[in-house]
């Protein structure tokens, strides 16, 4: 009769880095605002707050410049009926200038948003 069989030997693997320092994970920019954390906040109200600083100067620009018009036929009489091409200044200013105006601050308006977020998703990518 022979011996009855015995089961393998456990042996246990080890990795040889186990005694290695472990790496501490960076704390990203993005970790810190998903996790919403203090500086994830501060870097989020600071984002807001340059996007609102630019539209409120778009804003304020686009407003001289359509507000002045009333302006313009208040303190020069001549522009309220001026005629070109047969056409009144005025009409001609408010009916065919709001257009390219509005048009130009939005194009500014994007441009620099873009130019925001991007230079913030730089930034928080790094830290």
């Amino acid at each position: 009769m022979s011996a009855p069989e015995q089961p393998p030997r456990r042996v246990r693997v080890t990795s040889p880095r186990t005694s290695a320092a472990r790496r501490m994970t960076a704390h990203t920019g993005t970790r810190e605002i998903d996790e919403q954390t203090r500086v994830g906040e501060v870097y989020m109200s600071s984002l807001i707050q340059s996007q609102l600083r630019l539209a409120l100067a778009v804003i304020a620009g686009a407003a001289v410049t359509l507000g002045g018009l009333p302006l313009l036929f208040l303190l020069v009489p001549a522009t309220r009926t001026l005629p070109i091409f047969g056409i009144p200044l005025p009409w001609l200013l408010l009916g065919v200038l709001v257009y390219p105006v509005v048009y130009i601050a939005a194009r500014i308006y994007v441009r620099n948003a873009e130019r925001i977020e991007g230079e913030f998703t730089e930034f928080v990518g790094r830290k």
